[in-house]
C-alpha cells in the first residue's frame, strides 16, 4: 500500500465502510476522486478487498479497525484519517447494527449496544469529524426507512434509532450551517447484501417495485449529496426504498 499522501486529493471516511452498503460507498466516492479512509469491526478480509478495490481504482484508502460503539475507536479513526491524508472532506456514517425481537423481550444489554452504535456512535462520529472539515464539508448518515414504516414486528428498538438519526440530523444541520458543512441523512428499505441474502424473495413482495436496491443505489446518492451540486439540501432526510414506506 502507498504511503505518500497528496493533501489536495480531497478524503472521505466512511463509518462501517468494509462490505455492503459502506464499500458500495467507498467505492463510488474513490471513483468521483477521493482517497477514503474506511472502518470495520468483524470483517477485515473484506476491509482489505475494498482497499484493494479502490486502490484499483488509482486512489489511496486506509483501512482502520474501529468500533463505533467505543468512542476512543472513532476519535482513532479521525484522526488517523487526517494523519495519513491530510485532510477531510465527506463523511459517511454508515456503521449500524439490526436486532430483532418483541419489544417485551429486548434485554438491557441488547437495547444499550443498538443506542450505542446506532445513536451514540453516530453523534460521536459526527461530533468528531466536523472538527476536522472546512467550509463545502459534507456529512451524510445512512439511516433506514423503518424511521418513517416500522412494518414488521420486532423492529421496535431498531425503528426508534433510526428515528433518532434522522432528528438528530435537523439539528445537527442547525449548529453547522453557518460553517458551510451541510448534513442529510438517507434512509434505505431492504438492500441486496450479505444481512438480507436469504430474504430477498420475501422482501421483495413487499415492495412496489417488486425488487430489493442494491449497494452501489445508495452509493450513488451518497456521491450527489457529498457533491457541489447539493450545497443547498441539509438537515434532509431522503428515503430510498422502491416505494415500500409510501
Amino acid at each position: 500500500m502507498q504511503t505518500t499522501t497528496h493533501t489536495q486529493t480531497p478524503t472521505a471516511l466512511v463509518f462501517g465502510g468494509s462490505r455492503g452498503i459502506g464499500s458500495a460507498i467507498g467505492r463510488r466516492l474513490a471513483k468521483d476522486g477521493s482517497n477514503v479512509s474506511l472502518t470495520y469491526v468483524s470483517s477485515p478480509d473484506r476491509a482489505i478487498e475494498t482497499v484493494a478495490a479502490i486502490e484499483g481504482i488509482g486512489r489511496q484508502a486506509l483501512a482502520i479497525k474501529a468500533d463505533s460503539a467505543n468512542s476512543a475507536d472513532i476519535q482513532n479513526a479521525v484522526r488517523q484519517t487526517v494523519d495519513r491524508f491530510g485532510r477531510l472532506d465527506t463523511v459517511v456514517v454508515n456503521a449500524g447494527i439490526l436486532r430483532t425481537g418483541d419489544f417485551s423481550s429486548v434485554g438491557l444489554d441488547e437495547l444499550d449496544l443498538m443506542l450505542n452504535v446506532n445513536v451514540r456512535g453516530v453523534f460521536l462520529a459526527i461530533q468528531a469529524a466536523a472538527a476536522h472539515l472546512h467550509r463545502g464539508g459534507r456529512i451524510i448518515t445512512i439511516g433506514s426507512n423503518t424511521a418513517v414504516r416500522s412494518g414488521h414486528p420486532g423492529a421496535s428498538v431498531y425503528s426508534m434509532t433510526k428515528a433518532a438519526v434522522a432528528v438528530m440530523v435537523k439539528g445537527i444541520a442547525v449548529d453547522l450551517a453557518p460553517r458551510g458543512i451541510t448534513i442529510n441523512n438517507i434512509q434505505p428499505g431492504p438492500i441486496a447484501t450479505d444481512m438480507t441474502k436469504d430474504l430477498l424473495d420475501s422482501l421483495s413482495s413487499l415492495i412496489p417495485l417488486q425488487r430489493v436496491g442494491e449497494p452501489d443505489e445508495i452509493a450513488a446518492l451518497v456521491s450527489y449529496l457529498a457533491s457541489p451540486e447539493s450545497g443547498y439540501m441539509t438537515g434532509s432526510s431522503l428515503t430510498i426504498d422502491g416505494g415500500m414506506a409510501l
